[in-house]
């Protein structure tokens, strides 16, 4: 394996910044050197001079949709794990709403032979939980697999799990990270009918956020949240998307001794209901994208801790689709590529720091999901880096956009930062738009 120095970056890492250098050998952070060092005597490691740069751990995002196998017309591994990594991600966590569903170990494990050959980043796949395939989710390897997800709202494909004594079974007896999607299906679809009654196929986006609304969303997360308190689960609310629901969770710096987590994605701090009339369907996700309020409050509850980690539920559908009228656009918003880049713009506003952005973009996923030797600049751990140019501004083009989909909401965007390099498990992979293809991530490991 190739040796490197990166030298002379400036490095963000556990709630410290410093000036400092690290070899790489054998795929893993051999040394860190502190301080401003030009006279570093490694002849036979690749130089990578990072003065200009900061260097983040790797940002790992825990929710995914690279729709491989079953929708590789909109997506798959090869191409979005190179999209991830452009956008500084070195490791994710996919979902099981494909098709097949994975709802069986042998179902994800062909999903793990299929990132072996094509994946840019590490990975790790969702057992999908069904109201009838517990026996598949007590064979789950806890130091080979992410998790359990448990869709308590129907979404995109047809995972609702609705059954209450499958529920509640789960949660008593499951010891992994079970992820929810929570909303009430019920109270969506009583909604949607008013609004179908009005305006036929042909709702207007603006009404998304009130079928998809706030009610639905706390309803079913207060009683997920219940049921963990009851059982001691450990639970992760994925997506978060109201002030209302933030009630429900603990403030708390040390996200390790919380057994009830929460994330939230980029699309709900940045965007807001007064932004469906320019953008319409292209921002239609599920749960919705909601108030301006709203969107404020999860991004102060962020910073303040009562949300612990950021993913993206990068979700990519085909741009043809996506100008389909109301009921028949699909949800879901291609984010992987830009998600580090639209928070750093909350870094340049001075709402959030670079050091907060670490916390929850790399320390958080780790330590939450108990990710062996990855998330931290720490010597012996794998040698996961992206380095960022945080003073480059440019504008994102349609010609940027790695996704096999060739669309996003943040086409046209101006941002204030831009990625450099991203290397994973010790591998330059990235490097100023150009990539590596002769080295594949690794299935991820777990305490």
């Amino acid at each position: 394996m190739q040796k490197y120095l990166i030298q002379n970056a400036t490095i963000i890492n556990e709630n410290e910044e410093f000036i400092g250098s690290i070899i790489i050998e054998k795929g893993k952070i051999k040394q860190i050197i502190r301080g401003e060092n030009y006279d570093l005597d490694f002849p036979d490691h690749q130089l990578i001079d990072a003065e200009d740069y900061i260097l983040f751990p790797g940002i790992i995002d825990v929710h995914t949709h690279f729709r491989e196998p079953g929708f590789t017309d909109k997506a798959d591994i090869y191409s979005e794990s190179k999209a991830a990594v452009a956008g500084g991600v070195t490791s994710y966590f996919e979902m099981p709403n494909t098709i097949p569903q994975a709802t069986t170990i042998e179902l994800i494990e062909d999903k793990y032979k299929i990132a072996s050959q094509k994946s840019f980043a590490n990975y790790s796949f969702f057992l999908g939980a069904t109201n009838n395939n517990y026996k598949e989710l007590e064979k789950l390897n806890p130091k080979e697999n992410c998790g359990i997800k448990l869709f308590l709202g129907a979404s995109t494909g047809d995972m609702l799990v609705d059954r209450e004594e499958t529920i509640e079974k789960i949660f008593e007896n499951i010891k992994q990270p079970i992820v929810i999607h929570s909303e009430d299906t019920k109270i969506i679809m009583d909604n949607l009918e008013q609004y179908k009654q009005k305006y036929g196929d042909k709702i207007p986006m603006k009404f998304h956020n009130a079928i998809r609304s706030a009610e639905a969303c706390y309803k079913t997360t207060k009683y997920a949240v219940d049921l963990a308190k009851k059982h001691g689960t450990k639970l992760h609310i994925a997506h978060l998307t109201t002030a209302k629901e933030l009630e429900l969770l603990e403030n708390k710096t040390a996200f390790k001794n919380k057994k009830i987590t929460a994330e939230v994605c980029p699309q709900h701090l940045w965007f807001d209901e007064n932004d469906y009339e320019k953008l319409g369907t292209k921002i239609k996700c599920n749960p919705s994208i909601k108030t301006e309020e709203d969107k404020n409050k999860l991004l102060e509850a962020l910073v303040n801790n009562y949300i612990d980690l950021i993913s993206t539920d990068h979700a990519p559908h085909l741009s043809y689709e996506k100008k389909n009228n109301y009921t028949k656009a699909p949800s879901g918003i291609p984010m992987i590529q830009f998600s580090l880049l639209v928070i750093l713009e909350f870094y340049h506003k001075n709402i959030i720091s670079l050091e907060h952005i670490v916390e929850k973009m790399c320390h958080a996923p780790a330590t939450i999901f108990n990710i062996e030797k990855r998330g931290f600049i720490r010597e012996g751990y794998w040698a996961d880096f992206v380095l960022i140019d945080v003073d480059t501004k440019w504008v994102a083009t349609k010609n940027d956009i790695i996704s096999i989909c060739k669309w996003s909401p943040f086409e046209k965007q101006f941002f204030r930062s831009k990625i450099s390099h991203t290397f994973v498990n010790g591998n330059l992979i990235y490097e100023n738009g150009n990539f590596n293809e002769s080295e594949k991530g690794s299935r991820l490991k777990f305490n």
